[in-house]
């Protein structure tokens, strides 16, 4: 009997691959496909991946290291894990699996299809780190037969920086939303004005403007509370240290919750989930946010404004500006509960037509049939039904 094709799946974190592409993992599953997880190792997170059915590699990684000898090290780990497996195609998301993943998947023959999700610090703040990365990229992508993007924005800078060629650039709708599981609460706008920033504590995400923000709005909206949502001193370049959140909440300004693994409660108990990024991919909690009917205040940043229609169904603030943020907090702080219902609304019939998570599943199986990637006919007859269901059915769009 013939094997099914291993897909080997990764990112920097085994949550990351649990959250954010379970149900792209279940439908390759069910069309047929063996899956591989390849991430460092988490006691909970990687048992999840067993739990669906995933084989598990533990990858050690850094996510914001940058030794030489640490990369190095991370690109033989991949040749020698995918010389050993022998996978029939490599998905990556996040920058060292992507570069070093579709490196690693050049060296060995294999087709990679890696999904720009983001761009982070290194294309945020030019400088010598971008120029690395950007070769890195163009290095790493020579080869792909399809690279995604989640925004147009990180799409058309990357080919006019000639890191990847038109041929290869397919543009999806994010990760996809799971329109049962993140459905409308009951009850219509929640009681109390609650602004909810919900990331890692970041200053890229905004957080000090919104800070800022909820500063110079307690004279005016004296009744509102201002929430950040999220894990403190993580490793990046921008973390917000625990000394400077400790200031924030002695002060009175903010309120703090750390993260949690389910997060539709919190955002079903915001009036307004708020993301002043200085920059996403297409920023999952907003989608979260839109499809559970919360209004949103974000950026006018790529991967904020892709969600947000200006009036409709949020504010966009300028990025990087704290002044602004306020204008637009105050702005939605003023909304009745008509014009508020009509946002929500707004936000989830955007989510259902151009987010639904079917159709990221269907690019990901087009791209990898394109790839000559199929998986064993008679299993996908008796187990892929409903994937390749959606594969049919979803509006695929490529640009």
């Amino acid at each position: 009997m013939q094997q099914a094709p291993l897909v080997m799946v990764c990112a920097n974190q085994a949550w990351n691959l649990v959250n954010f592409r379970g149900s792209l993992i279940r439908a390759l599953i069910g069309a047929g496909y063996r899956v591989m997880a390849v991430a460092p190792h988490d006691p909970m997170w990687s048992q999840r991946l067993r739990d669906m059915g995933c084989d598990c590699a533990d990858m050690p990684m850094e996510a914001a290291g940058t030794s030489l000898w640490q990369e190095a090290r991370l690109l033989a780990r991949m040749v020698a894990l995918m010389r050993r497996v022998r996978p029939a195609a490599f998905l990556g998301w996040t920058i060292k699996p992507n570069c070093y993943g579709a490196l690693a998947a050049r060296l060995c023959g294999v087709p990679a299809i890696p999904n720009v999700s983001g761009l982070g610090t290194a294309f945020i703040r030019r400088n010598l780190l971008t120029l690395v990365a950007g070769g890195l990229y163009r290095l790493a992508f020579a080869r792909c037969p399809t690279v995604f993007f989640q925004n147009g924005d990180d799409r058309d800078l990357f080919l006019r920086l000639g890191l990847v060629r038109g041929d290869q650039v397919r543009l999806l709708p994010g990760s996809g939303i799971d329109l049962a599981r993140f459905a409308v609460p009951p009850g219509g706008r929640p009681t109390g004005r609650r602004f909810v920033l919900i990331a890692r504590l970041l200053a890229d995400k905004g957080v000090r403007e919104f800070v800022a923000a909820a500063r110079m709005l307690r004279g005016v909206m004296p009744e509102a509370r201002f929430v950040l949502v999220g894990q403190v001193g993580v490793a990046n370049r921008t973390a917000i240290a625990q000394d400077e959140l400790d200031g924030w909440l002695a002060e009175g300004v903010v309120e703090w919750q750390p993260p949690v693994e389910d997060i539709r409660p919190v955002i079903a108990g915001a009036e307004w989930v708020v993301l002043p990024s200085y920059r996403e991919g297409l920023s999952r909690v907003l989608l979260e946010a839109a499809a559970m009917g919360r209004p949103i205040v974000t950026s006018d940043a790529p991967g904020c404004r892709d969600i947000v229609r200006e009036g409709e169904n949020g504010f966009l603030a300028p990025v990087a500006d704290a002044d602004g943020l306020a204008a637009a907090l105050c702005r939605a702080g003023a909304l009745d509960d008509a014009a508020w219902g009509a946002m929500a609304a707004c936000g989830r019939a955007r989510v259902e037509a151009e987010f639904a998570e079917s159709r990221v599943i269907a690019l990901y199986l087009q791209a990898l049939c394109a790839a000559g990637v199929g998986a064993v006919a008679s299993e996908m007859e008796a187990a892929g039904a409903s994937a390749m269901a959606a594969f049919a059915d979803a509006e695929v769009v490529v640009p």
